[in-house]
């Protein structure tokens, strides 16, 4: 005990200690390991309703069409589910996640992408390669989502989605978006 307490008092080992403490709490913060046992279910409605028109007491349901559909396929973690591409009446559009399945992870974003989107490995880079519009924080890894696309997104320059991890620049799981 006497020698421990001897150690303890040597200002390299008091160095070496800082450090080895700032490392693991730098490493707690960058790779938040606790994400892979965590799970975040969102279940957010099909948006169908507008706001009435004047004159009208209540709206009626909206129309909404698919623009473009795809299968989410697995790059960096198991990654499952269908995305779509929809616009009300009204012209806004959106993104929807439906029966989405993937790791949670730090600093996940819903991206669209100009990127082909490749099978494997090959495919977990390439997203943030071209051009890409960030379509905000994932909000959960599992669930029904909805995402407002910006007014004005060319949606002809965009072919694919991806869950990205902004954190280590790569793709959890893409959809090649195939127009309807």
């Amino acid at each position: 005990m006497h020698r421990l307490l001897r150690l303890l008092r040597n200002p390299v080992v008091i160095g070496v200690l800082i450090v080895g403490a700032a490392a693991v709490g730098f490493g707690l913060y960058w790779f938040q390991p606790w994400k892979i046992w965590t799970n975040e279910t969102v279940q957010e409605d099909l948006p169908t309703q507008v706001a009435p028109r004047p004159g009208e007491e209540s709206p009626g349901p909206q129309r909404v069409k698919t623009l473009a559909t795809g299968e989410l396929i697995s790059h960096e973690h198991p990654t499952s589910g269908t995305v779509k591409i929809l616009e009300g009446a009204d012209g806004e559009r959106f993104l929807r996640l439906e029966n989405l399945d993937t790791s949670d992870g730090p600093a996940l974003h819903v991206w669209l992408s100009d990127a082909p989107v490749k099978k494997g490995s090959d495919g977990w880079h390439v997203f943030d390669d071209g051009a890409h519009e960030d379509l905000g924080d994932l909000k959960g890894n599992k669930g029904d989502q909805n995402y407002r696309i910006p007014p004005g997104t060319d949606l002809d320059a965009y072919t694919s989605v991806s869950i990205w991890c902004d954190r280590f620049d790569v793709s959890f799981g893409a959809a090649e978006l195939e127009k309807s």
